[in-house]
Formats: structure tokens, C-alpha cells, sequence
């Protein structure tokens, strides 16, 4: 089947490509984001340690927020990071297509086209974070209040006194954000951090998709074009190749991502800094907390990013979408 996308014509093949991206983001985003939101909880965190790691944290958020605590923002990423990803895989392909001569693809076009796919995909790449940040955020910022536990007095058949506490407040959701940023900011209100996020995900991209595909062209061959070469990897290959590629790559970019993640969180505890742009957000970080907390995440986001792109290129590359459109043709 990746044989019949490589070959068609673009006016064929685009949308299989754009139907096995979605799916891909779909099935990877659903299996990988409670260690998404651990790490959105650990980036954002100055001062005060509410979190020691990503398991005490995943540990806590169930404790405080039941298990679906986890799963906190993941509708804004399901719904927006099938375009996301459908852009970001079939872009990266469209734009091989157009670098290749006589089927070959030297290393700077692989670069190159890496380049263009993680520019595309900030489109919908930057809103989505946005939404997704203050979701995931919110539980560090005004967790569920634990169940007393011990040992007291008996309990009294008594009435009790009147609730003294505050009410807890209510939990914000992406529809209320949008609104509310569009109202008060346009249009640009979901683009706070566009910057930011371009900063991240084009070098990501340029270090994902050549690593991706030398690593899946591994022992298959040097004969035929280089599509040729791709399309014969087996399906282990190409899981194993997207996993390999995009811990390397998330690694690699994780400060990027600290500061992306920084500038795009609306809500701040108390003490904790707000930025007035990239540059601003690099050197108070820096000031404050050392050169270490550009790595805050940085295992999440390995762990986060590895089986989503396996995920991704597995599901890719079983054709996924050229089997939907047999059926529909």
C-alpha cells in the first residue's frame, strides 16, 4: 500500500496522506497524554516543587483530580491534532516530492523539506497549545482537595456546621478560553507564542524527518529512488525509526519547549514570573532557576514524543488512509 501512495499523483495521493496522518495523531495522542500533561505540569514549575517527577506528579493528579485528571485538555488535542498532524506528515512528503530529482533526495533537501512541514503546521500547532497549556495547568494551579485521611473522632450523627471553606473554583474549559481570548485580545489571543512555537517545531522537524528517514531506509537497499527504499521497510521498522528519530528530536528541542511552554501560560501561581517575549523568558529562567530548568520536561517529552511518531509512521505507512478511499471509491 505505501507503494500506491509514493507512486500516484499528488492530486491522488493527498488525501491518503492527510487521512493516515490523522489517524496516526489520533491513536498516538490518545495513548501518550497523561505523560503530556506531567510534562506541561513540570516545565511550568518555579519555586516551590509541587512535583518531584513525572510519576510523582501522574501519582498526584489521580490522588486530587480521579483519573481522567490526566486526560485534562485532551479533547482540544483530539480535535485539532488531526489537521496537525495530517499537515505536518503529508506537507513533509509534498515537499520531498518537490526536492527530489530523478527520485533521489540529497541530505539539505531532507533538511529542507523538515523545514517547510514544521512551518505549516503552526497554523494549527500554536492554538491548540495554547488551549491545551491552560487545561493541563489548571490542576497545578488550584488542585481538587484530597479526602481527610486518619485517625479522629467518631463520626456524630450531629448536623455539620456550615461549609467554611471557598468553593473550589471552576474548572476552565476550551470553550470559555477561546471566547474569552478573542474577546479580549482577537484573533491574535490564540497566537500568543506563535514565535515561540515556530522556534521549536522547525528545528524539530529538521532533525526528525532526515533521522526518520535514514533510520527506516536502514538495510533495505541502495537500489531505486529513495521513495523505493522507504516503501520497503516493514512495519516494525517504520515504529521503530519514528520512535528513535523523535526522542532524539524532542530531547533536542525541550528548552525550546520550556519557553514555548512559559509564554503560552496565561494563568501564573503566585511568585511566578511572567515574560514579555522569547528573550525575556530565556534570561529570567536563566536568573532564576539555571541553565537546568531548560531541561524541565525533557524525559516526558522523550517518552511523550517516541511512541507518538512510532505510532505515527507505523500507521502511515500501513496505508491507512488508501484503504478508506478504496472503500469509499
Amino acid at each position: 500500500r505505501a507503494d500506491k501512495t509514493i507512486h500516484n499523483p499528488l492530486i491522488t495521493t493527498l488525501p491518503a496522506k492527510l487521512i493516515n496522518g490523522g489517524v496516526a495523531g489520533l491513536v498516538g495522542v490518545t495513548c501518550v497524554f497523561p505523560i503530556d500533561l506531567a510534562k506541561t505540569r513540570l516545565q511550568n514549575q518555579q519555586g516551590i516543587q509541587v512535583y518531584k517527577g513525572m510519576f510523582d506528579c501522574l501519582a498526584k493528579t489521580v490522588r486530587s483530580e480521579g483519573y481522567f485528571g490526566c486526560y485534562r485538555g485532551a479533547a482540544v488535542n483530539l480535535t485539532l491534532v488531526t489537521p496537525e498532524k495530517a499537515i505536518k506528515l503529508a506537507a513533509n512528503d509534498v515537499f520531498r516530492q518537490k526536492l527530489s530529482k530523478d527520485g533521489h533526495l540529497p541530505l539539505w533537501g531532507e533538511v529542507l523539506a523538515g523545514c517547510g512541514a514544521g512551518t505549516c503546521q503552526v497554523v494549527v500547532t500554536t492554538p491548540m497549545e495554547m488551549l491545551k497549556i491552560q487545561l493541563q495547568d489548571a490542576g497545578r494551579l488550584s488542585p481538587a482537595p484530597a479526602p481527610a485521611a486518619g485517625p479522629g473522632p467518631a463520626p456524630s450523627f450531629v448536623a455539620p456546621p456550615p461549609q467554611t471553606q471557598p468553593p473550589r473554583p471552576q474548572r476552565p474549559s476550551a470553550t470559555g478560553i477561546t471566547v474569552e481570548l478573542l474577546k479580549t485580545r482577537g484573533l491574535a489571543g490564540l497566537y500568543k507564542g506563535a514565535g515561540a512555537t515556530l522556534m521549536r517545531d522547525v528545528p524539530f522537524s529538521m532533525i526528525y524527518f532526515p533521522l526518520f528517514a535514514n533510520l527506516n531506509a536502514l538495510g533495505r537497499g541502495t537500489t531505486g529512488s529513495q521513495a523505493d527504499v522507504q516503501a520497503k521497510a516493514p512495519f516494525w521498522q517504520s515504529f521503530m525509526a519514528g520512535c528513535c528519530a523523535g526522542s532524539v528530536a524532542a530531547v533536542a528541542v525541550t528548552p525550546l519547549d520550556v519557553i514555548k511552554t512559559r509564554l503560552q501560560t496565561l494563568q501564573k501561581g503566585e511568585g511566578e514570573d511572567t515574560y514579555r517575549g522569547i528573550l525575556d523568558c530565556t534570561k529570567r529562567i536563566m536568573r532564576r532557576e539555571g541553565p537546568s530548568a531548560f531541561l524541565k520536561g525533557a524525559t516526558c517529552r522523550a517518552l511523550v514524543i517516541a511512541p507518538l511518531f512510532g505510532i505515527a509512521q507505523g500507521v502511515y505507512f500501513l496505508g491507512v488512509g488508501e484503504a478508506v478511499l478504496g472503500l469509499l471509491g
